[in-house]
């Protein structure tokens, strides 16, 4: 049996600003767990010079079947001058249903626009 970490479940992320063309460094994301009545917050990281998290943002015993959302601060990190920015929080709610798989949520932003899909 292989007990190599990239073998077993993990929720991943990166975040790229397509308005500069570069990873997007020190975004705050917010994850969240979901179920019928409750939205709990799970964790809060800024992402790394790459537009990543350092780590997985769960794997293990944590990583399970579910609801989440992740919340991309994205206002904040384009720091418009704006008293309101058109895109403020970008929410990406989503399912996982099997734990033993990786999941990657990425996420290709402007000020004005956005893109997510299941990555690899």
């Amino acid at each position: 049996m292989n007990t190599d970490s990239n073998d077993q479940g993990r929720l991943t992320t990166h975040v790229l600003d397509t308005a500069n063309g570069t990873p997007a460094a020190g975004m705050q994301i917010d994850l969240y767990k979901i179920d019928q009545t409750n939205k709990e917050l799970v964790l809060t990281i800024n992402t790394n010079h790459d537009g990543r998290a350092d780590k997985p943002l769960m794997e293990g015993s944590a990583f399970q079947e579910g609801y989440y959302e992740l919340v991309f601060h994205v206002g904040k990190y384009f720091g418009r001058n704006e008293d309101i920015s058109f895109l403020d929080e970008v929410p990406i709610r989503f399912g996982i249903n099997d734990a033993s798989e990786h999941y990657h949520v990425p996420l290709l932003v402007s000020p004005f626009s956005f893109s997510t899909y299941r990555g690899s």
